[in-house]
Protein backbone atom coordinates (compact mmCIF):
# COMPACT_ATOMS: atom_id res chain seq x y z
CA UNK A 1 0.00 0.00 0.00
CA UNK A 2 1.43 3.45 -0.92
CA UNK A 3 2.42 6.19 2.01
CA UNK A 4 -1.10 8.52 2.37
CA UNK A 5 0.13 11.63 1.42
CA UNK A 6 -2.90 14.22 1.94
CA UNK A 7 -2.97 16.53 4.92
CA UNK A 8 -4.88 14.71 7.51
CA UNK A 9 -3.32 11.73 7.64
CA UNK A 10 -5.23 10.32 10.42
CA UNK A 11 -8.44 10.32 8.38
CA UNK A 12 -6.92 8.77 5.54
CA UNK A 13 -5.39 6.29 7.69
CA UNK A 14 -8.98 5.61 9.65
CA UNK A 15 -10.17 5.23 6.10
CA UNK A 16 -7.73 2.85 5.30
CA UNK A 17 -8.28 0.68 7.95
CA UNK A 18 -11.90 0.95 7.85
CA UNK A 19 -11.88 -0.04 3.97
CA UNK A 20 -9.77 -2.99 5.36
CA UNK A 21 -12.54 -4.01 7.80
CA UNK A 22 -15.39 -3.55 4.76
CA UNK A 23 -13.19 -5.85 2.72
CA UNK A 24 -13.63 -9.02 5.44
CA UNK A 25 -9.77 -8.90 6.29
CA UNK A 26 -11.06 -8.60 9.89
CA UNK A 27 -14.46 -10.08 11.25
CA UNK A 28 -16.11 -8.67 14.37
CA UNK A 29 -14.37 -10.03 17.19
CA UNK A 30 -10.90 -10.52 15.50
CA UNK A 31 -7.90 -8.19 16.95
CA UNK A 32 -6.21 -5.83 14.94
CA UNK A 33 -2.40 -6.08 14.68
CA UNK A 34 -0.09 -3.92 16.64
CA UNK A 35 0.84 -0.27 15.90
CA UNK A 36 4.23 -1.36 14.91
CA UNK A 37 2.64 -3.69 12.59
CA UNK A 38 0.12 -1.43 10.82
CA UNK A 39 2.08 1.60 10.96
CA UNK A 40 4.57 0.87 8.28
CA UNK A 41 1.49 -0.91 6.02
CA UNK A 42 -0.01 2.74 5.83
CA UNK A 43 2.96 4.55 5.68
CA UNK A 44 2.24 6.79 8.75
CA UNK A 45 3.86 6.95 11.96
CA UNK A 46 2.48 5.24 15.34
CA UNK A 47 1.26 8.02 16.45
CA UNK A 48 -1.30 8.80 13.50
CA UNK A 49 -2.15 5.12 14.15
CA UNK A 50 -3.50 5.64 16.95
CA UNK A 51 -5.07 8.30 16.46
CA UNK A 52 -6.50 6.89 13.65
CA UNK A 53 -7.60 3.86 15.93
CA UNK A 54 -9.28 6.59 18.57
CA UNK A 55 -11.50 7.74 15.02
CA UNK A 56 -12.95 4.72 14.72
CA UNK A 57 -13.51 3.49 18.32
CA UNK A 58 -15.45 6.67 18.71
CA UNK A 59 -18.26 5.87 16.12
CA UNK A 60 -17.99 2.13 17.12
CA UNK A 61 -16.19 0.42 14.81
CA UNK A 62 -13.05 -0.25 16.51
CA UNK A 63 -12.85 -0.91 20.55
CA UNK A 64 -9.86 -0.54 22.71
CA UNK A 65 -9.47 -3.42 25.50
CA UNK A 66 -6.86 -2.42 28.18
CA UNK A 67 -3.56 -4.86 27.88
CA UNK A 68 -5.79 -6.77 25.07
CA UNK A 69 -5.69 -4.62 22.36
CA UNK A 70 -7.91 -3.14 19.40
CA UNK A 71 -10.97 -5.48 18.89
CA UNK A 72 -13.61 -5.25 16.03
CA UNK A 73 -17.00 -4.22 17.03
CA UNK A 74 -18.89 -3.67 13.62
CA UNK A 75 -18.13 -4.27 9.95
CA UNK A 76 -18.96 -0.50 8.83
CA UNK A 77 -19.35 3.05 9.98
CA UNK A 78 -22.59 3.75 11.33
CA UNK A 79 -25.48 4.47 9.13
CA UNK A 80 -27.55 8.31 10.11
CA UNK A 81 -29.91 5.84 11.17
CA UNK A 82 -27.61 4.02 13.83
CA UNK A 83 -26.15 7.29 15.16
CA UNK A 84 -30.30 8.34 15.93
CA UNK A 85 -31.17 5.24 17.44
CA UNK A 86 -27.80 4.55 19.37
CA UNK A 87 -28.72 7.46 21.24
CA UNK A 88 -32.55 7.00 21.39
CA UNK A 89 -34.40 6.48 24.63
CA UNK A 90 -35.90 3.27 25.41
CA UNK A 91 -39.21 5.28 25.51
CA UNK A 92 -38.56 6.44 21.69
CA UNK A 93 -37.56 2.70 20.42
CA UNK A 94 -41.13 1.65 21.85
CA UNK A 95 -43.42 4.01 20.49
CA UNK A 96 -41.16 2.87 17.27
CA UNK A 97 -41.75 -0.09 17.88
CA UNK A 98 -46.03 0.78 18.46
CA UNK A 99 -46.40 2.25 14.75
CA UNK A 100 -44.46 -0.58 12.90
CA UNK A 101 -46.34 -3.44 14.89
CA UNK A 102 -49.58 -2.48 15.49
CA UNK A 103 -50.10 -1.88 11.66
CA UNK A 104 -48.51 -4.92 11.15
CA UNK A 105 -50.33 -6.94 13.14
CA UNK A 106 -53.75 -5.86 11.36
CA UNK A 107 -52.64 -6.73 7.89
CA UNK A 108 -50.71 -10.12 9.18
CA UNK A 109 -54.71 -10.98 10.45
CA UNK A 110 -55.35 -10.13 6.68
CA UNK A 111 -53.13 -11.34 4.68
CA UNK A 112 -51.31 -14.12 6.68
CA UNK A 113 -50.90 -17.76 4.57
CA UNK A 114 -50.84 -20.91 6.63
CA UNK A 115 -46.92 -20.85 6.19
CA UNK A 116 -47.10 -17.73 8.07
CA UNK A 117 -48.98 -19.40 10.59
CA UNK A 118 -46.52 -22.12 11.08
CA UNK A 119 -43.35 -20.18 11.03
CA UNK A 120 -45.43 -17.57 13.98
CA UNK A 121 -46.58 -20.71 16.11
CA UNK A 122 -42.74 -22.33 15.53
CA UNK A 123 -41.54 -18.63 16.83
CA UNK A 124 -43.84 -18.82 19.51
CA UNK A 125 -43.04 -22.20 20.82
CA UNK A 126 -39.24 -21.26 20.55
CA UNK A 127 -40.39 -18.16 22.83
CA UNK A 128 -41.71 -20.45 25.18
CA UNK A 129 -38.55 -22.62 25.53
CA UNK A 130 -36.36 -19.99 26.36
CA UNK A 131 -37.93 -17.48 28.72
CA UNK A 132 -35.25 -18.02 31.87
CA UNK A 133 -32.80 -16.93 30.33
CA UNK A 134 -32.78 -13.00 29.46
CA UNK A 135 -30.84 -12.02 26.78
CA UNK A 136 -32.33 -15.67 24.81
CA UNK A 137 -36.11 -14.25 25.81
CA UNK A 138 -35.36 -11.20 24.50
CA UNK A 139 -33.93 -12.68 20.56
CA UNK A 140 -36.43 -15.26 20.22
CA UNK A 141 -39.20 -12.36 21.67
CA UNK A 142 -37.79 -10.44 18.50
CA UNK A 143 -37.86 -12.99 16.57
CA UNK A 144 -41.79 -13.70 17.33
CA UNK A 145 -42.42 -10.23 16.46
CA UNK A 146 -40.57 -10.83 13.19
CA UNK A 147 -42.84 -13.40 12.31
CA UNK A 148 -45.81 -11.32 13.08
CA UNK A 149 -44.10 -8.73 10.62
CA UNK A 150 -43.53 -10.97 7.89
CA UNK A 151 -47.14 -12.14 7.96
CA UNK A 152 -48.19 -8.87 6.95
CA UNK A 153 -46.20 -8.82 3.43
CA UNK A 154 -45.64 -5.68 3.20
CA UNK A 155 -42.09 -5.12 3.32
CA UNK A 156 -41.47 -1.97 3.73
CA UNK A 157 -42.64 -2.38 7.51
CA UNK A 158 -40.39 -5.49 7.44
CA UNK A 159 -37.11 -3.34 6.13
CA UNK A 160 -38.26 -0.79 9.41
CA UNK A 161 -38.49 -3.57 11.55
CA UNK A 162 -34.67 -4.87 10.26
CA UNK A 163 -33.56 -2.03 10.59
CA UNK A 164 -34.29 -1.19 14.23
CA UNK A 165 -33.77 -4.50 15.23
CA UNK A 166 -30.18 -4.63 16.47
CA UNK A 167 -30.99 -1.30 18.47
CA UNK A 168 -34.43 -2.81 19.42
CA UNK A 169 -32.87 -5.93 21.22
CA UNK A 170 -30.28 -3.73 23.14
CA UNK A 171 -32.72 -1.60 24.22
CA UNK A 172 -35.04 -4.51 25.05
CA UNK A 173 -32.13 -6.34 27.12
CA UNK A 174 -31.04 -2.78 28.91
CA UNK A 175 -34.99 -2.22 30.36
CA UNK A 176 -35.34 -5.62 31.40
CA UNK A 177 -32.05 -5.61 33.46
CA UNK A 178 -33.47 -2.17 34.86
CA UNK A 179 -37.15 -3.55 35.98
CA UNK A 180 -37.41 -6.00 39.00
CA UNK A 181 -40.34 -7.65 38.07
CA UNK A 182 -39.89 -11.08 36.11
CA UNK A 183 -40.00 -11.00 31.78
CA UNK A 184 -41.60 -13.53 30.34
CA UNK A 185 -43.87 -14.83 32.81
CA UNK A 186 -47.16 -16.94 32.22
CA UNK A 187 -49.29 -13.96 31.40
CA UNK A 188 -46.46 -12.85 28.85
CA UNK A 189 -47.11 -15.91 26.91
CA UNK A 190 -50.13 -16.12 26.77
CA UNK A 191 -50.80 -12.72 25.48
CA UNK A 192 -48.37 -13.49 22.91
CA UNK A 193 -50.21 -16.53 21.99
CA UNK A 194 -53.46 -14.62 22.02
CA UNK A 195 -52.10 -12.21 19.37
CA UNK A 196 -51.30 -15.31 17.38
CA UNK A 197 -55.08 -16.31 17.55
CA UNK A 198 -56.35 -13.28 16.49
CA UNK A 199 -54.18 -13.11 13.37
CA UNK A 200 -54.72 -17.18 12.82
CA UNK A 201 -58.89 -16.20 13.28
CA UNK A 202 -58.33 -13.13 11.03
CA UNK A 203 -59.11 -10.78 13.17
CA UNK A 204 -57.86 -7.59 12.71
CA UNK A 205 -59.02 -5.41 15.28
CA UNK A 206 -58.02 -7.45 18.00
CA UNK A 207 -54.81 -8.34 17.23
CA UNK A 208 -54.18 -4.57 16.55
CA UNK A 209 -55.29 -4.17 19.68
CA UNK A 210 -53.12 -6.95 21.52
CA UNK A 211 -50.22 -5.88 19.37
CA UNK A 212 -50.95 -2.35 21.29
CA UNK A 213 -51.63 -3.28 24.81
CA UNK A 214 -48.69 -5.28 25.06
CA UNK A 215 -46.79 -2.52 23.81
CA UNK A 216 -47.73 0.23 25.40
CA UNK A 217 -47.86 -1.80 29.07
CA UNK A 218 -44.39 -1.90 28.29
CA UNK A 219 -44.19 2.20 28.45
CA UNK A 220 -46.68 2.21 31.35
CA UNK A 221 -44.39 0.04 33.78
CA UNK A 222 -41.10 2.10 32.06
CA UNK A 223 -42.67 4.88 33.48
CA UNK A 224 -43.61 3.40 37.02
CA UNK A 225 -40.15 2.67 37.59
Amino acid sequence: MPPLRRTSLADQAADALLARVRSGEWAVGDKLPGETTLAPQLGVGRSTVREAIRRLAGIGVLATRQGAGVFVTRLDAPSGLDVLLDGAAIDAVLEARIAVEVEAATLAARRRTEEDLDAVRAALAIRAAHRADLVRHVETDTDFHRAVIAAAHNPVLLEMFDGIAAHLRRAMIDMLRTRDEDFGGDDDQLSHAALLAAIEHRDADAAAQLSREHLAGMLTRRDAH
